[in-house]
């Protein structure tokens, strides 16, 4: 009997310490550096706004932070890695709009964006913006639209590529508007600039972000934004929905990890951001860039894909648009 009662406490009492130690091992998030995937080439605007929150989110966590760029595939080379990688919030992609919502819809992909990948926080939203040449007779959207609408088929339109959301938003803006603006594609940003500033192109819509290295040129003007309401992130523009109901566009980006992440480890990742997008010297960093620094619950950013993939798909299948 003796022995059958010292067995049994020592089944408790060691049942009781793996119990505590488990606990000790989860409120011990992070004791190890933490590495951030930028599924895009270094120097991009993806990579430069990751940049920003790095050091951030390190003093947040008190462990170091790393960038590692993974490009390739539109940006799917770089999720497929995380989604791969184990779920205890030491791997975490800084994701967007396309590998983390809707490439999806243009190809077949190694991972599914609902079922693989477990939304943290939004970190910065940068808006849309038509962008005409300052030789343009359009000084706002209404006259823009005339134009268009006077030369069917004639104007043309940028985008830094095939189901980019540069292509997706004119593809958008054309349906919405009922206009046929043709769709020139570029193999990234600076060849489009150039075309831009060449005289090639009679519009683009343009993050922020993107946009500014044209504005800076003087050849290029902005006329309207893409947002619901106007935006100090582009002082003084008005809302393209004032002459096209219901059009917008935005780019968001944000911090994803491996779907089965644990809800604790989330959490603390997400009040880091959210704690990191508070700082004045951060918020200046993004705005200075023409984004708007804003954090998100993990539910608000699974909310945000979620929508976009059904404001984007009827505009992909209909244009057949591919990657």
């Amino acid at each position: 009997m003796k022995t059958n009662w010292y067995s049994a406490l020592t089944i408790v009492v060691a049942t009781l310490l793996g119990t505590h130690a488990v606990q000790s091992h989860a409120q011990a998030y992070p004791n190890r550096p933490i590495k951030i995937v930028v599924p895009y080439a270094a120097g991009g605007s993806t990579d430069q706004l990751a940049r920003i929150i790095q050091q951030p989110l390190s003093e947040a966590l008190g462990q170091p932070v790393v960038i590692e760029n993974k490009a390739g595939a539109g940006g799917t080379i770089g999720v497929d890695h995380v989604v791969r990688s184990p779920a205890d919030g030491y791997t975490l992609v800084f994701g967007n709009t396309g590998p983390n919502a809707v490439v999806s819809l243009m190809r077949k992909l190694t991972y599914d964006i609902h079922a693989d990948l477990q939304p943290i926080s939004t970190v910065a939203i940068t808006p849309m913006i038509l962008a005409v040449p300052s030789s343009s007779p359009a000084n706002n959207v209404k006259e823009f639209l005339a134009l268009a609408k006077a030369n069917p088929g004639k104007f043309n339109f940028g985008s830094v590529g095939a189901g980019s959301l540069s292509h997706l938003t004119g593809e958008y803006f054309n349906e919405l508007a009922g206009v046929q603006i043709q769709h020139i594609p570029y193999k990234g940003g600076a060849p489009m600039l150039t075309a831009f500033l060449g005289g090639d192109l009679q519009a683009a819509f343009v993050t922020g972000l993107d946009g500014g290295a044209m504005l800076a040129t003087g050849r290029v003007k902005y006329l309207a934004v893409a947002t619901p309401q106007t935006t100090h992130v582009v002082p003084g523009l008005p809302v393209i929905t004032t002459d096209v109901p219901g059009f917008q566009s935005n780019a968001w980006f944000g911090l994803l990890a491996p779907k089965g992440t644990p809800d604790d480890v989330v959490a603390k990742i997400n009040a880091a951001v959210v704690a990191a997008v508070k700082k004045p010297e951060i918020r200046k960093h993004f705005t200075d860039r023409n984004v708007e620094p804003r954090s998100s619950t993990p539910v608000e950013l699974s909310n945000i894909i979620r929508a976009e993939i059904t404001q984007w798909a009827p505009i992909i299948k209909k244009h057949k648009i591919e990657m």
